[in-house]
């Protein structure tokens, strides 16, 4: 008897056409999974708690998918922070620190 397997994770492209891995279904990425485990040090338990749309199976299947191709996740999260820093070099500062920058 052969049990088919259930796909948690999908590649579909984010705002900038670049393909990323999310959650099936959901908005919330691999990378995002990753931070919130590896960077936050959030348990899967707490991560559910934190986002409640997902379940552990969807919380353990992304962090299955960051540790077969870490190294590919690591260069996504390289490559957007980058796109981040060029924005922010391009537009100048937001409106915020603009506010706060004059509150001085």
């Amino acid at each position: 008897m052969s049990q088919a397997a259930v796909s948690a994770i999908e590649m579909r492209p984010n705002r900038s056409g670049q393909l990323r891995a999310f959650i099936s279904g959901t908005r919330v990425r691999v990378q995002d999974v990753y931070a919130l485990s590896e960077l936050q040090g959030k348990t899967p338990d707490e991560i559910v708690a934190a986002l409640p749309h997902l379940n552990l199976f969807q919380v353990h299947s992304a962090l299955a998918h960051y540790f077969q191709h870490r190294d590919e996740i690591l260069r996504e999260i390289r490559e957007d922070d980058e796109f981040v820093a060029a924005m922010r070099a391009k537009m100048g500062p937001g409106s915020l620190a603009k506010k706060l920058n004059s509150a001085d």
